[in-house]
Parts: structure tokens; C-alpha cells; sequence
């Protein structure tokens, strides 16, 4: 920690770099939008005329209720199925229980939007699963459009999030407690909900709150499967992208009230996390023990049955990518034809999702382990700044951050708009937090004793860092990283706002083909992604030695 009159070093430095950086790329940006959503449309002077519009009208304020209704539905889903999947993996053997584990994280790493493609291939109304019990049952299935189908597929994908911060959670837990419970009579639900519950808590809410903010941003299933369904990023796009001449002040209004929510609800989880939080120390962690009987029954057919619903879109998709076409149509047989075609069409949008998700990660990961490092090893005033601004991306939504760099970046002297650094910096900017958070925990776990003594030989801060305490980092910077880079390179909600025809990237690509109708074409894209996303996991394991990822 600095002392007021100690001499500045280096670290001092880093932070105001980084800050100057984040001011830039981030709090400027935002500034713009703030400007632009209070400005008159003519005289560019200030006015609440666009808010005034706003909730002047039920159209627009609707899209408001819809975001909220979808958010706060798939929070509490996610929330409900997640706790006891982490649960029972936690403490039941589970057959197959690395297999499912990997099954589980590629589940949640393909885009959502992904998913409503091929639940519409499953249960649209000319879908596989519709047509099959139509025909032979004679069953009119639900519809799949609208709200229920995107809280339907929304559920499915971020369930793995908070399963992932719940099973670090379950791990920190002394099993001596439960043990100390279940002597006291104290078992079976009881236990679970007097004193689990509790103990994971604040992991659950933080879990609660990445899912929540995820949905809110969500644009390409409300825009593929809500068929009417406004919901506020599918508003915001609308607004600022339109046929008749996209209105940028009243897009960045609505922008402004979202940021505004998203706040408030950060705000209020932090809270009753900072009243609720404390730390644990596992000397016995948690142990899986062998169930006979319907106990285990219900057990397997729970955590089998969410994974196979998890994992059948992705599954659907795959099958689709080798199904010959004729155009448009899906014909008796198998071929590469859909493959071929994707390649031929869309063979810069491969190139560029790799060439700026690899420059966006190196930056991600450098910057990433300096924040966590200053934030934790260096408290002060400047560290405590840069650790709440790095923190902003997390709960602003894509298509907000989209907008407010390109209202920012469209002109001399920095013009960016229509080029591949403003892919770039919005890639960075919004996939940090993830980075971060990973490194700051693992420098919490190194003892600040073993830095001391490096520097106490002769090494300057730099080279104790990058000699001593950047290895002892690198299991954390590379869990953060692969989730980073997993959802780079699946990044829709900006992308959507900012590419052009030279720097379209596959998930750009893929939602494209989907609303021309070329299911072939999209379902090869998405197998392809899916792929890269299996190696990057396989990489992660083999370099890490983990077979899992908790947060």
C-alpha cells in the first residue's frame, strides 16, 4: 500500500496508464452517449425530450416490461435448476461425472441465439420434434415463439454460469460443518436450506447477477424467436439502425434508462452481498459419496435430463450442418455441401473472428493480470478507482456499449468507426471483467511474503512480478481467459452494431444466414464455432490439468 509522501514506483504508473486507457475507451464513450440521450434532435441543446418519448408511449415502454419480465424469469429459473445440479455433483457420484462436466461448460459456451435457431429447428412449426408428434400422436405442441421460447432457451444456457460459481462455492465448504449438522438431526432438505443455503449465498447472488445482466443484453433470441416480443436491445438496434433513418439521441435515451436498471440491480445485489459475505476455509472439503437406491435414481435422471435439454440444441444443429440441401431445403441424405457453402461465403468471417479474438485475448490477458495485480497487492485510492471502473462493462449491455463507441468514434481525429480496433477495443473492454476476476483471486492465494523476498535479492518490482508472481498467476489469468475468449469469439450484441463487410465475424455470419432463411449454411457456421469452443476447452484442460471450470 502507498503512504501519502512515499515515493511513486512503477505500479503507480500501470494504474494511471490504465486509467487514462479506461477513460478513453470507456468513460469517455459513455459521456458521449450521456450527452447525445439528453440533447434536442435539432438544436443539439439540452432536453428531456427523448425520455419524454420514451415513456410517453406504450410501444416503447412495453420493450421495458418485456426486458425485465425475461430477465427476472430466466434469473430464477437459472437460479432454481443450477443450485441443485451443483448440488448433487458436488456431493453424489455421479456416473460419467467428468464427461457431464465438460457437457455442462460447452452447453453454455455457444451464443445464445445459436440456441433459438435450433430450437426452432426442433419445435418451430415446421420443426423435427413438432411435425413427428403432430403426425403420428396428433399433439399440438406449445408454441415455442415469443416470451416462453426465450426464456426457454436463455434458462438453458446461463444455467451453467451459476453452476459454475455455486460448485467453487461447495468446494470452500468445510465439510466438518454439515457433518456437525447432520449429528444434530439436521439432514436432507432442512440441511440444504439452514445451512448450504446460507453459505453460498453471496456466490449465488454474484451468479444471479452475471446470468441477470446476460439476459438483459441479450439481442439475437428476442430477435430470432420473439416474433413480436420487444424487448430493449431489440429496441435499441431498431432505433439506431433503421430503414427510415435510425434516430441516435433516442437510441442513446434508451440506452441511458438501461444503464440506469442495470446499475440500480448491481447495486442492490452488492449490497445484501457485503451484508451477507465472509470467508471460509476448506481443511475437508466437501467429498461425493455413493447413493444406492431412489436416491441416486433421482439424482442421475435430474443431472441427465438437464444436460440432455442443454445439450439437444447444439446436438440438433450439428446433425443439421450434414443434412443435404437443395437450396433452401433440407433433403433425404447427408453431405458437405452445407460446409462448402459456408466456407465460400463466409470464409472472412472465420478469418476475422480468429485474427481479432487473438489480438483482443493478448490484450485482455496483459491488461487483466496488472488490474488484479495493483487492485489486490496495491490499495489506494487510484487502484480502488480503477477496480470499480473496470467493473462498468460488466453491467452494461452490448448493444449499449456498441452505440456509445460509435457515437464516440465517428469522426477526426480518432475515427475508428467501420474498422477493426473498434472490434477490438470493445472486446477488450467487455470481456476484462471476466479475466480479472479470475487473476484477482488467485493473487489473494499467493502469500505477499514470497514477493518480499525476491525484492529483498535485488529484483525490481517489474521483474519480481514477471519472474515470480505473473507464473504462480497463470492458472487464473488462463481460467479467465478461456472465458473470455470463448465469449469473444461468440460476441453478437456489439458486434452486430459496429462491423462492417470487411470485419464480419462468424456469429455475425451465422445470425445473418439464420434470418435469410439458409438453416444449411447457419447450421455449418454453428458447428464450426462449436468445434473451436470443444478445442478451446480441451486446451484449457490439458494446459490447466483441470477437468473442470468454477468461478
Amino acid at each position: 500500500m502507498f503512504n501519502k509522501g512515499r515515493k511513486k514506483d512503477i505500479w503507480t504508473y500501470v494504474t494511471i496508464g490504465i486509467l487514462l486507457l479506461y477513460f478513453v475507451m470507456l468513460v469517455f464513450p459513455l459521456f458521449t452517449l450521456l450527452k447525445a440521450g439528453f440533447s434536442d434532435g435539432t438544436s443539439g441543446g439540452f432536453s428531456l425530450a427523448y425520455f419524454s418519448k420514451f415513456f410517453g408511449a406504450n410501444y416503447y415502454y412495453d420493450a421495458l416490461f418485456n426486458s425485465v419480465k425475461v430477465t427476472v424469469s430466466v434469473t430464477l429459473l437459472s437460479v432454481i435448476l443450477a443450485t441443485p445440479l451443483a448440488y448433487l455433483m458436488t456431493t453424489i457420484k455421479i456416473k460419467g461425472k467428468v464427461y457431464l462436466q465438460i457437457l455442462i461448460l460447452v452447453s453454455s459456451m455457444a451464443p445464445p441465439f445459436i440456441g433459438a435457431y435450433s430450437w426452432i429447428l426442433l419445435l418451430g412449426r415446421n420443426g423435427a420434434v413438432t411435425k413427428f408428434l403432430s403426425n403420428v400422436f396428433g399433439i399440438q405442441t406449445p408454441d415455442i415463439y415469443g416470451f416462453v421460447g426465450i426464456v426457454l432457451v436463455l434458462t438453458l444456457q446461463l444455467v451453467p454460469l451459476v453452476y459454475m460459481y455455486l460448485m467453487g462455492a461447495l468446494k470452500s465448504i468445510d465439510n466438518s460443518i454439515i457433518e456437525a449438522a447432520e449429528s444434530m438431526g439436521c439432514t436432507g432438505l432442512r440441511k440444504m436450506w439452514k445451512i448450504i443455503f446460507p453459505l453460498i449465498l453471496p456466490t449465488l447472488l454474484a451468479g444471479a447477477l452475471l446470468v441477470f445482466m446476460r439476459a438483459l443484453a441479450d439481442f439475437g433470441t428476442p430477435m430470432l424467436i420473439g416474433e413480436g416480443y420487444r424487448t430493449i436491445p431489440v429496441l435499441i438496434f431498431n432505433e439506431f439502425i433503421s430503414e427510415m433513418g435510425g434516430d441516435d439521441g433516442f437510441a442513446a435515451a434508451i440506452s441511458i434508462i438501461v444503464i440506469i436498471f442495470a446499475i440500480t440491480i448491481f447495486l442492490i445485489q452488492k449490497y445484501i452481498t457485503n451484508r451477507k459475505s465472509f470467508s471460509m476455509s476448506a481443511l475437508h472439503p466437501i467429498e461425493a459419496k455413493k447413493v444406492t437406491g431412489w436416491k441416486s435414481i433421482l439424482a442421475h435422471v435430474y443431472i441427465y435430463g438437464f444436460i440432455i435439454a442443454a445439450i439437444a440444441p447444439q446436438l440438433t444443429v450439428i446433425y443439421t450442418a450434414f443434412l443435404k440441401t437443395s437450396g433452401r431445403i433440407f433433403v433425404k441424405g447427408y453431405s458437405l455441401d452445407s460446409f462448402k457453402l459456408a466456407l465460400d461465403r463466409s470464409g472472412d468471417a472465420i478469418k476475422n473472428t480468429f485474427s481479432l479474438a487473438v489480438v483482443a485475448i493478448i490484450f485482455v490477458i496483459l491488461i487483466a493480470v496488472l488490474i488484479a495485480y495493483v487492485t489486490v497487492r496495491r490499495r489506494n485510492v487510484l487502484t480502488n478507482s480503477l477496480d470499480v471502473v473496470s467493473m462498468i462493462p460488466y453491467i452494461v449491455p452490448g448493444s449499449v456499449m456498441g452505440i456509445a463507441l460509435l457515437l464516440t468514434f465517428n469522426k477526426p481525429p480518432l475515427l475508428l468507426s467501420g474498422t477493426a480496433m473498434i472490434l477490438i477495443i470493445s472486446f477488450v473492454i467487455r470481456r476484462l471483467p471476466y479475466t480479472i476476476r479470475s487473476s484477482a483471486a488467485i493473487v489473494h492465494q499467493i502469500s505477499p511474503s514470497i514477493e518480499e523476498a525476491a525484492t529483498s535479492l535485488g529484483a525490481s518490482n517489474l521483474k519480481t512480478f514477471f519472474k515470480v508472481t505473473f507464473p504462480m498467476m497463470l492458472p487464473g489469468v488462463i481460467s479467465g481467459a478461456i472465458l473470455s475468449w470463448v465469449t469473444i469469439i461468440t460476441e453478437l450484441s456489439t458486434t452486430i452494431i459496429l462491423y462492417t463487410s470487411g470485419t464480419r465475424t462468424m456469429s455475425v455470419a451465422i445470425y445473418t444466414e439464420v434470418i435469410r432463411g439458409n438453416y444449411g449454411t447457419a447450421a455449418a457456421l454453428s458447428t464450426i464455432l462449436t468445434a473451436i469452443t470443444v478445442i478451446s476447452l480441451l486446451i484449457f484442460f490439458k494446459l490447466t490439468g483441470k477437468k473442470e471450470i468454477s468461478m
